[in-house]
């Protein structure tokens, strides 16, 4: 057993007594909750359920390219308008999608039809509504593109596509966490 620790270069976790090896615990839990409450503080401030969003596809280049990380608000008193960048949510769709807004209907009682498309596409998108939906409504829309990190995203990608990679990632972090005494 002695030898696997040492060959993964986790003799230090050996020499630990166990309240330092409890302190190292306490360091992770540590950790994972500031980034909860850090993700939590930019929901508030952004007025969007998802602050942070990664291109997952193609379809909106030239503009944002598969792996770019995106800001979003979703500000209520700030109107949606043609060409904003939104990023909406259809019912029966877990991943978000990220288009251009192409159509707005406004009504006089202030509800808001919208009609987006990729960039990269060549029609709307009521292919990707829910079916028989023609017509976002401002609940579909997550929040709007206000700035943008290009490739950063990738390693989000990377571990969707290989749920072995993002095990090995998250393994590895949790190790260095654990073994790091500072």
């Amino acid at each position: 057993m002695d030898k696997i620790l040492d060959s993964l270069g986790l003799s230090d976790i050996r020499r630990m007594t166990a309240r330092q090896l409890y302190y190292q615990f306490l360091n992770f839990g540590m950790i994972v909750s500031s980034a909860l409450m850090i993700w939590k503080g930019l929901m508030v401030l952004t007025g969007s359920e998802s602050p942070i969003v990664v291109v997952l596809s193609g379809s909106m280049e030239p503009a944002f390219h598969r792996g770019d990380l995106l800001f979003l608000t979703n500000y209520r008193e700030d109107p949606i308008k043609v060409g904003d960048i939104v990023v909406f949510r259809v019912e029966g769709r877990e991943i978000p999608i990220v288009h251009r807004v192409l159509k707005l209907h406004e009504k006089e009682d202030g509800s808001v039809k919208i009609l987006t498309k990729g960039d990269n596409n060549s029609i709307d998108d009521r292919g990707l509504y829910a079916p028989g939906q023609l017509w976002l409504q401002k609940k579909d829309i997550v929040g709007r593109a206000r700035g943008f990190v290009p490739y950063v995203g990738i390693v989000t990608i990377l571990m969707n596509d290989y749920p072995k990679f993002k095990y090995l990632v998250l393994g590895c972090l949790g190790v260095f966490v654990l073994v790091h005494r500072d």
